[in-house]
């Protein structure tokens, strides 16, 4: 039975799709996480300072990749990637040279064995010579077949993928559907055992899959349906996840998808039409595929604040070099303050989208910390940031900012791709989570001890009594937690003061850190139940986090400069004072907007516009996007033509 005859996520409703991202969810805290500290009222500043360092035979790997990485790209021609809307031949080959589809692959498998932090700051390199290079390298290693098959493989499987995938077989990672996105309960694409239990079946179709146009080896996630076992057992099935050989007969890439920005991202549609799949190239157990997909993500997440922060410094250089180069009202344009203040964002936003990078890879290397919520706020902070710096360095730039690069280059200017950046960067507010299933995805994790503490008073479908004990257990955690939040090391005045300058901003994130607990205890007491429904509280929640968690990752990175870089330590503090100063002023904006915001009147509006009330107010336009097709368009029944295109065929 095929997909579209069994209509196998058109069953689930919200509380089934609740449960399913819940048991997906690695429920256990076994390590300590500073950012979870941060919502907590805890400030534990010596879980990241002294800032983490790499062993140095992984660091001497890295360097000299970055080497030879950086002589085999940099006469590359780029360029090429926009004018054709793909990845020319060439560049493919000589990022398989180099080995740089390898990177984070073991050495005893092919591959490199770099460490977070070197692979980061390898995608920083190339994505600012494209970013669909980034994407491409990024697809294959965050998310694609080699990190869910290392961390969760067989060592038969490790030794069947790992070396393929590390000599440059592009891998890809299908788990979108038209109709599914942040809410995998509903996923249509099935994968039936076989009668006996040697093979899987797929059946279904996959949207928006990187690197899907190229691969050669897929990482699908499909729902397997309960069925009985060879051995007369029941088996629950559930989604599971699978190595998929992107040739196998079946397989069709429907169309190669385009976008506002990324032109060379190879993405497409990718049906599977009674695809068979060798039982052992099914990873983990079945049901296993969204907690594999989802530990994939929490250092996968990783590669999008690297490549940020090679966006920050490239708009850094072109914003210092323009802003001296033009001349307005008889002096350099950066030197008016209107200018100056983005110069100032551009900078102190550079150094923070790096210090988050830089520390989040640096904890996750380390293997001593739990970074769940660390990959998530700078994977949240990074995509925000660094697309605002683009548009503050499209304004600086003017009508050259808004122009293309080939235009400028046509009459006989420097050709900058400004408008291109913005492009590019925009899909980073969406891609591996959006900013709104961030926030909530992070809160969850954020609120996760007062969900155990509040236990049934916090479950809208719980009875009275049941609330009743619930409340009684809650309120043994917080007669002891709460006194905490009263006083702290933020209130004295001589705390941190080794640290310099800089101590003040960390009595600052410790007396913020308790505020923002205090905080989301009042919203846990209002709401309990319907705390979920609040949902710009708790984004303004992560966001406090976030700024918090961008702030002392600032000042870990001056004392670690401090001794690793002491020539440029002093202007790395003043770096770190700047954008302290501008996030405090944002922290106090948000404490602010927790409780003095229009949050009711939006919501009683936008329920209106979506009842229809106001559509007089759409009179006088023309959509040409009517009659066009479908909202979400149905899965096609047509045998279309195959639009797979491997490099190198």
């Amino acid at each position: 039975m095929s997909i579209d005859e069994q209509h196998f996520g058109e069953r689930v409703d919200e509380k089934v799709a609740r449960q399913v991202a819940e048991a997906a969810r690695e429920q256990k805290w076994e390590r300590p996480s500073f950012a979870k500290g941060l919502y907590m009222g805890d400030f534990d500043w010596g879980l990241i300072h002294p800032h983490p360092q790499p062993d140095p035979q992984a660091a001497a790997r890295g360097t000299a990749f970055m080497a030879r990485l950086r002589e085999a790209i940099k006469d590359l021609d780029t360029g090429a990637i926009e004018r054709e809307s793909r990845i020319p031949d060439e560049i493919i080959r000589a990022l398989r040279e180099v080995g740089a589809f390898g990177m984070k692959i073991p050495v005893e498998y092919g591959g490199l064995g770099l460490d977070l932090a070197d692979y980061g700051r390898a995608l920083m390199l190339v994505g600012t010579l494209n970013p669909s290079l980034g994407a491409l390298l990024s697809a294959h290693q965050s998310i694609g077949v080699p990190e869910p098959v290392k961390m969760f493989g067989t060592e038969e499987q490790k030794r069947a993928f790992l070396p393929r995938c590390a000599s440059g077989s592009i891998s890809a990672f299908l788990l979108t559907e038209n109709d599914v996105g942040s809410d995998p309960a509903r996923l249509g694409t099935t994968a039936t055992l076989s009668a006996d239990g040697t093979s899987y079946t797929l059946n279904g179709a996959k949207l928006w899959t990187t690197n899907g146009v190229v691969a050669e080896l897929l990482v699908v996630m499909a729902a397997v349906p309960p069925h009985e076992l060879p051995d007369g057992s029941k088996s629950r099935g559930g989604i599971s996840a699978f190595v998929v050989e992107a040739d196998s007969p079946g397989i069709i890439v429907e169309n190669r998808n385009a976008f506002m920005g990324l032109r060379g991202i190879e993405n497409g549609v990718t049906r599977f039409h009674d695809v068979v799949v060798p039982v052992e190239n099914r990873l983990g157990k079945e049901g296993a595929g969204l907690k594999i997909a989802l530990s994939t993500l929490n250092t996968g997440r990783l590669s999008i604040p690297a490549m940020c922060a090679g966006a920050g410094k490239w708009s850094l250089k072109i914003a210092r070099e323009w802003s001296n180069a033009r001349i307005q009202w008889g002096k350099p344009v950066g030197e008016h303050e209107a200018v100056g203040k983005k110069i100032a964002y551009i900078a102190a936003n550079t150094f923070a989208l790096e210090a988050v990078f830089e520390l989040s890879a640096a904890l996750a290397d380390a293997g001593m910390k739990d970074v769940r919520i660390e990959a998530a706020l700078a994977k949240l902070f990074s995509s925000e940031v660094s697309y605002k710096i683009a548009d503050e360095l499209l304004q600086i730039r003017g009508g050259r900012g808004y122009e293309t690069a080939a235009s400028q280059q046509a009459r006989g200017e420097r050709s900058v791709p400004v408008e291109q950046l913005l492009r590019d960067l925009r899909i980073n507010r969406i891609f591996e989570g959006s900013t709104e299933i961030m926030h909530l995805l992070i809160a969850r994790e954020a609120v996760d001890a007062h969900l155990k503490a509040a236990g049934d008073l916090a479950n809208k479908d719980a009875d009275l009594p049941a609330k009743a004990k619930a409340a009684m257990g809650a309120s043994g955690f917080y007669a002891k937690w709460l006194p905490t939040l009263a006083i702290g090391s933020g209130l004295l005045p001589n705390s941190y003061s080794e640290i310099g300058r800089l101590a003040k901003y960390l009595r600052f994130i410790e007396r913020a850190s308790r505020r923002l607990a205090r905080h989301t205890f009042a919203g846990m007491a209002t709401w309990q139940a319907g705390m979920e429904s609040h949902q710009a509280f708790l984004g303004r929640v992560v966001d406090l986090g976030a700024e918090l968690f961008a702030m002392a990752a600032c000042i870990s990175r001056v004392e670690l400069m401090r001794t690793q870089d002491p020539a440029n330590a002093a202007s790395a503090e003043l770096l770190a004072l700047a954008f302290c100063e501008q996030s405090e002023h944002h922290c106090e904006t948000l404490f602010r907007d927790l409780w003095a915001n229009s949050d009711k009147t939006d919501r009683k509006l936008s329920k209106k516009v979506l009842a229809g009330d106001f559509t007089w107010l759409e009179s006088g336009i023309i959509d040409s996007s009517e009659g066009t097709g479908e909202w979400i368009a149905p899965w096609s029944t047509e045998t279309l033509p195959d639009r797979r295109r491997p490099y190198g065929s």
